[in-house]
């Protein structure tokens, strides 16, 4: 799947791409991954509606610039801005992983405005990073300049932890293919080493606040985010509701197509079409 357009913001180049009619659904991604992970759902959804696709910079098809930030507060900023560039008002919004506090970000700081939103398997909550990160953090220079050999084997290990049910090598290679080429090393390093519990510590307390129809999605099997994560985040955020999937891991994507397809239709047909 290749983004088709850009959008130029602050020297960064944001590759981006549209899907279909209807009701707009813009859907983010988290790390590291990029926007081919939603890419088999929106090619469904465009049958009913516009599906807004973006690689945030640093990721997939967009810019890697190693001078630029590609921290969650740069992220959040950014997608307030990209809505404006789409000229939408207050769309569907659909997050996973870092894209949720991407997409709170932009609402809670930057006033994005969203007709519903959907919260699957997403960065929310401390706390969160692993230790993993925390080593990168601490020596990213030194991660960044491994041989490519090295550096591909770690980077698979460290994505095979991310599903439950185990990754195809066609999987594999969608997942791996930003990260393997010598600036996507680099860019994958970099950001890991600016990811900070403080851009979501600035909102966490102000999701009681939310007004507006939220869907939480979690996969019971998530090593990565466990689902106590997701059952909090659905007690805190007013009226939301909260389905959980067996058998999934933190690539619900991979591990639960299906099921997460027809919740996903279920729920943004439903915020559609209110009675």
């Amino acid at each position: 799947m290749e983004l088709s357009r850009t959008f130029e913001w602050r020297g960064r180049s944001v590759a981006w791409d549209r899907f279909g009619n209807g009701p707009a659904v813009v859907m983010c991604h988290g790390t590291p991954w990029s926007s081919q992970l939603w890419w088999p759902f929106a090619h469904a959804l465009a049958a009913e509606f516009s599906v807004y696709l973006w690689d945030m910079p640093g990721y997939g098809q967009s810019s890697k610039d190693g001078a630029h930030d590609v921290d969650l507060g740069v992220q959040g900023e950014l997608l307030a801005d990209l809505l404006r560039h789409w000229n939408l008002d207050a769309p569907h919004v659909v997050a996973h992983d870092y894209g949720g506090a991407v997409s709170l970000r932009a609402h809670l700081v930057h006033d994005a405005r969203y007709a519903s939103l959907a919260l699957v398997d997403v960065v929310a909550l401390r706390p969160w990073g692993s230790d993993y990160f925390r080593l990168v953090a601490g020596n990213a220079d030194v991660f960044a300049a491994q041989p490519t050999s090295v550096h591909r084997g770690a980077l698979e290990a460290y994505i095979a932890g991310a599903s439950h049910r185990g990754l195809t090598p066609a999987q594999m290679a969608v997942l791996t293919a930003p990260w393997l080429s010598e600036q996507g090393q680099v860019a994958f390093y970099r950001q890991i080493a600016q990811a900070d519990e403080r851009y979501t510590d600035e909102i966490q307390d102000r999701y009681t606040s939310i007004d507006l129809p939220v869907a939480v999605v979690w996969g019971r099997d998530d090593a990565w985010i466990p689902v106590d994560r997701g059952e909090e985040l659905a007690r805190l955020i007013p009226g939301a509701t909260l389905e959980v999937i067996d058998g999934a891991g933190h690539l619900i994507q991979f591990d639960a197509p299906v099921v997460l397809a027809v919740s996903l239709h279920r729920w943004l047909t439903a915020q559609s079409n209110p009675r």
